[in-house]
């Protein structure tokens, strides 16, 4: 899968007051660490910025190309302007983050991918809204956003969907809903478009120390309905593991074949059958459980590792 890092991300008072004193150590070091670990494209989160944006994704781009020369960037702000002016520093092809189905969005970045032949990530979201089933979001897909890729000469294979993960927290149903919908998107079209998702949006709200297990088991989940990238903490190294464990089919440890388990399940259009786990013993039974949550066999609680 293409990881791309999400470290870099002004919600992060550590980035954000990089970005304010044009601290370009704080962000290269960032960059750098996720590069090595493996990174294939680094995300740049200047939120909206409406009145620096230009300056900043221009600074932005520069520093870190500097710091992880060779990786690609994904310039991730709502800022059409500073999209332009980050795709006119880069010396790679970039990705950007993004556009959704409203035609004010796809008349502003459409053009720009186009352009600068960059690949485009494309959200499931519409005038009112996030659909909340895998056909609404395919519907949004190829009523909406293919026929404006088309218009402005973006071929298939540089569209990345995104269905919109929701939290399990609230929204339990739909983790099952955006599964389906990686596997609809990968059947559009021969060529097939690309497919990626903001992960860690699964485990919104939940406690901390239990957000990154229930991402590492969604990913599986994903990755087994043919999800092609995921904007992810490059600097887990947990999940970074399962990576290794799907990408190489290591099968060599219970938990490397309860992993390949989930994901073969999924690869397969099927639910996972827990029947072999060895549910005495603690972290396969968490993983176990998370899969059970995620497919919404029973209501989430935060306790639910513990009943």
């Amino acid at each position: 899968m293409i990881i791309i890092g999400e470290c870099i991300h002004v919600l992060s008072k550590k980035v954000k007051t990089a970005i304010e004193t044009r601290d370009a150590a704080t962000i290269q070091e960032l960059a750098a660490a996720q590069a090595k670990n493996g990174a294939q494209v680094i995300d740049l989160n200047i939120g909206p910025s409406r009145k620096t944006g230009v300056e900043v994704m221009q600074w932005m781009v520069e520093i870190v190309q500097e710091a992880a020369p060779g990786v690609r960037l994904s310039l991730d702000t709502t800022n059409a302007a500073a999209i332009e002016a980050g795709l006119q520093r880069a010396k790679v092809r970039c990705i950007i983050n993004s556009t959704d189905a409203t035609e004010a969005r796809l008349n502003a970045m459409m053009p720009l991918a186009a352009k600068y032949d960059a690949d485009i990530i494309a959200l499931t979201l519409g005038d009112v809204g996030l659909p909340t089933s895998a056909d609404a979001r395919i519907a949004l897909a190829v009523e909406r956003i293919i026929p404006a890729a088309m218009e402005h000469g973006v071929p298939m294979e540089n569209i990345y969907f995104d269905p919109l993960v929701m939290t399990i927290n609230g929204n339990q149903d739909q983790a099952l809903e955006t599964i389906n919908a990686v596997r609809f998107f990968k059947q559009i079209s021969d060529p097939p478009p690309m497919t990626t998702c903001g992960l860690s949006n699964i485990s919104n709200s939940a406690p901390n120390e239990m957000r990154p297990l229930i991402n590492r088991v969604f990913l599986a989940m994903m990755l087994g309905a043919g999800l092609d990238s995921a904007i992810i903490d490059a600097l887990d190294g947990d999940m970074l593991e399962v990576i290794r464990i799907l990408d190489q089919r290591d099968a060599s440890t219970p938990m490397g074949k309860l992993y390949l388990g989930i994901f073969d399940a999924y690869a397969a259009g099927e639910l996972f059958d827990n029947s072999g786990v060895d549910l005495t013993n603690e972290d396969l039974r968490a993983v176990a459980k998370t899969v059970e949550a995620l497919e919404n066999r029973w209501i989430y609680a935060h306790s639910y590792l513990r009943l």
